[in-house]
């Protein structure tokens, strides 16, 4: 294989350009704070009661100090049994106490972190879900399920922890603090000389981290793009069948590296400078020892206050150095979080209208389409892909559409049933503009049988039901039984049981269609759109799916895209386009004897036939 060209060819971006964005996430998708603290809102009662918990325990563990430098000074030397007693007693219930608060005030915290956790994840699926198409074909599918998953689980820890670990922290260290105070003004000013360091070089760990964290999420994207395209079905056949397995276990090997790398240095970036501060904490504590045995500075203090001062000084390093570790996982989370909110804040392009309309009610339950002036382009294209599109399909009808390849037949199809919407004109259901009806009442109207079928990692009976989840047995085998499969069906071991493999490949391309097709009948759809739903089977099996599809468009208007023109000589109208437009219509004897685009179009499959 080559190389990918230079900055300026065809082939790929500009170096400098892809450096840029593996670089400015946040530049580009700046975080405000108060949207992260805002996905805490809901639960703020609950939060309420950790806060008090957390508090309630800083406050006990407070009597430790106090009960220890008693029991040096007083009970001991003294040789009081009672007070020795009282006070070992006093510790051991303070020690209880501190941990009964700290297993309800985690299991507290967690629960509450899950939940955003939880709202977090379905949110965004959510709205990956109302997405347009030509989001989902311009992005990697590996890129948003590792945005879904991989950058919700690396934030985990943060929205876990981090709001209960700072007031825990800062609880505990002011209430050190206070406690430090109360037994040696002087002592505590020594104290406070670490924290102008510990600030500086945490804030230099923490940008470290965060661009780390960054470049880690995609190439873990990548790691999930490669997975999910070469270790598919239809990925493993097309690597075995070009040799190309070599080629992508380098690939892969290449891109786990790196991740493996961003991920060592993660682990190590500011570990030095971590290290030191670590060292000057452990320095504390000697100085405190010299200042105290020093006649002109001591003040008298006793041997208990001294080791009380000591314990709690160590107490203040360890939660003072959590709140700064913390401080570290929340700037670097801010790239996930920006990665995240970035999807969150992609438009909807199609949603439901703010004041939805209903489609009139009619007797016989058939309805008519119109397609009235309408074009429409795809992004980044030079050209409309329809334009100025007049189309009347009246209620019960049946319209084949053909033409030649990129005429414009399946985004008419995919208009029909709103995939996209039209850039000018209008698509109308009853003369409803189906930019009026919500959503859900377009997929219940219009049903779409194409030549790509997809079924899911399941059982037969599943996927039929994914149409419709109240379906009775007796409708599931009567769908199938009108798609000319259930007679299949009840001949395998599992029978509705069977798993059909990923994308339906357990079956053959016929099998898999008509399943579809049963999926379909399932909705009862009065509009039924069919894409070139028989183009790649063979003859034999494309007559036992066109039987079923025949028997699907009874009593229904249908839109029938044909790539084989013999299938829709019986329609009651052939639509005929070419370059995005309508050039002919009729029926197909009137557009024979016309000897229009029609007829060359049959006459270039006969000779291909022949």
């Amino acid at each position: 294989m080559g190389a990918p060209m230079k900055a300026g060819g065809r082939f790929g971006p500009p170096p400098a350009k892809k450096s840029a964005a593996d670089t400015a996430q946040l530049d580009e998708h700046p975080v405000d704070l108060g949207r992260v603290t805002a996905l805490f809102a809901p639960h703020r009662r609950s939060l309420a009661v950790v806060l008090l918990l957390i508090v309630a325990s800083s406050i006990v563990g407070l009597a430790t100090p106090f009960l220890t430098r008693h029991l040096i000074d007083e009970a001991i030397p003294n040789q009081n049994g009672r007070q020795v007693v009282l006070g070992v007693l006093g510790l051991l219930a303070v020690a209880a106490a501190t941990s009964a608060f700290g297993v309800i005030q985690t299991w507290r915290a967690t629960v509450i972190g899950q939940a955003v956790m939880h709202d977090l994840r379905t949110s965004l699926f959510s709205h990956l879900q109302r997405m347009p198409l030509a989001f989902f074909t311009r992005t990697r599918g590996g890129e948003v399920q590792s945005r879904l998953t991989n950058d919700i689980n690396a934030m985990q820890g943060v929205v876990t922890n981090t709001a209960t670990s700072v007031a825990s922290n800062i609880t505990t260290v002011a209430a050190t603090s206070i406690a430090m105070v109360a037994l040696s003004w002087r002592l505590s000013l020594l104290s406070l000389v670490v924290l102008p360091p510990s600030i500086y070089l945490t804030r230099r760990v923490a940008v470290t981290r965060r661009s780390i964290t960054a470049d880690a999420q995609r190439a873990l994207a990548r790691l999930q793009t490669q997975i999910e395209e070469s270790l598919s079905i239809s990925g493993v056949q097309l690597a075995k069948t070009l040799g190309a397995g070599e080629a992508l276990s380098d690939r892969f090997t290449g891109t786990s590296l790196e991740l493996t790398d961003l991920e060592v240095r993660s682990q190590l970036a500011g570990r030095w400078r971590m290290a030191s501060m670590q060292l000057i904490f452990a320095a504390v504590p000697a100085f405190v020892y010299l200042v105290a045995g020093l006649p002109s500075t001591s003040g008298g203090m006793s041997i208990g206050t001294i080791v009380a001062f000591v314990a709690l000084q160590n107490a203040l390093f360890r939660p003072l150095m959590g709140v700064l570790n913390v401080g570290v996982q929340v700037h670097a989370s801010m790239a996930l979080f920006s990665r995240i909110f970035e999807y969150l804040d992609l438009p909807v392009e199609i949603a439901d209208p703010d004041h939805p309309r209903s489609l009139p009610a009619r007797a016989d339950g058939v309805r008519s389409v119109r397609l009235d002036r309408v074009s429409f382009r795809y992004p980044g294209a030079d050209r409309d892909a329809l334009s100025d599109v007049t189309l009347d399909l009246p209620a019960g009808a049946d319209i084949a559409l053909v033409g030649a390849t990129g005429s414009g037949k399946s985004t008419l199809a995919a208009l029909v049933s709103r995939l996209f919407d039209p850039g000018a004109g209008s698509v109308s259901i009853d003369g409803v503009d189906l930019r009026d009806l919500r959503l859900a009442d377009v997929a219940a109207q219009v049903g779409v049988v194409s030549q790509d079928t997809y079924l899911l990692h399941d059982t037969i009976e599943a996927n039929l039901r994914y149409a419709r989840p109240d379906a009775t047995d007796a409708e599931l085998v009567a769908a199938a039984s009108a798609a000319q499969i259930h007679g299949h069906i009840a001949g395998l071991p599992d029978g509705y049981g069977t798993v059909v493999g990923a994308r339906g490949h357990r079956f053959s391309g016929g099998e898999k269609q008509r399943i579809a097709l049963a999926r379909t009948i399932l909705r009862d759809p009065p509009i039924l759109v069919l894409d070139e739903a028989t183009s790649a089977l063979d003859t034999r099996t494309e007559r036992a799916v066109q039987d079923a599809l025949d028997a699907l468009s009874e009593g229904r208007t249908t839109l029938t895209i044909a790539h084989r023109l013999s299938t829709v000589r019986n329609a009651d109208r052939i639509v005929v386009l070419d370059g995005g437009r309508v050039v002919e219509q009729g029926r197909h004897d009137d557009l024979l004897a016309a000897g229009g685009r029609y007829a060359a179009l049959v006459r270039a499959q006969d000779e291909i036939a022949v």
